[in-house]
């Protein structure tokens, strides 16, 4: 008799969406003065690209991700009444290692790798904008995740996925609409995700197994 296993093995290509938070927490240095802390939700959707083998219930991979992100928020002023502080999110591409468990067609796996977010930081007064970063600023990071993935058809598997992204606090020069530039500040924080995820892998689905 021939039974017949899921193979993991071989390149794959894939959609991915979910929900996104990202913390910000901005002081003034010089003087430990905080202006605001808050967390700045929102959605995202992107692709992924990357190539697995197996090797008896072991499986490796090498993925690259890359998002689109609309993950903004804001929170009062602390120290300007009736200002705000705000941030928004727009992008980021995860380049990870990944090492998994599979149970057939079943692949449990964690992941590790670098990260790279593109944000803007702004400051804004009563009446509209007070300063802010001159366009977004790409930074790099590094990232963690956990992910589920179940083939539920030949070459094709869906799964979920949690990922952080590390980046802590960083300084940042805030410019005004009249081109003044104001050094000193930090902002920024972590970032947590949660993805679905669709793939399509490229090669036979299954090993015959005696």
């Amino acid at each position: 008799m021939v039974a017949q296993i899921y193979d993991w093995s071989g390149f794959y290509i894939g959609v991915n969406g979910g929900w996104g938070q990202s913390h910000d927490n901005r002081s003034f240095d010089p003087t430990a003065t905080p202006f605001g802390s808050y967390d700045a939700n929102g959605g995202t959707v992107g692709g992924q690209i990357g190539y697995r083998w197996q090797s008896s219930q072991w499986v490796f991979g090498l993925e690259a991700q890359g998002n689109w992100a609309d993950i903004s928020g804001s929170t009062a002023n602390l120290i300007l009444p009736g200002g705000a502080v705000r941030s928004k999110l727009d992008a980021f591409g995860l380049f990870t290692g990944q090492v998994g468990m599979a149970w057939n067609n079943a692949l449990f796996y964690v992941k590790g790798g670098a990260a790279i977010t593109d944000r803007n930081y702004q400051f804004l007064a009563p009446g509209g904008a007070l300063a802010s970063q001159t366009g977004y600023g790409t930074r790099l990071g590094g990232t963690v995740g956990v992910g589920f993935e179940y083939g539920f058809a030949p070459n094709w598997s869906f799964g979920i996925e949690y990922d952080h992204i590390f980046e802590n606090k960083h300084t940042a020069t805030f410019t005004t609409p009249a081109g003044a530039s104001f050094t000193g500040f930090s902002t920024g924080g972590d970032t947590d995700l949660v993805l679905g995820r669709l793939n399509y892998k490229f090669g036979g689905p299954v090993l015959a197994r005696y």
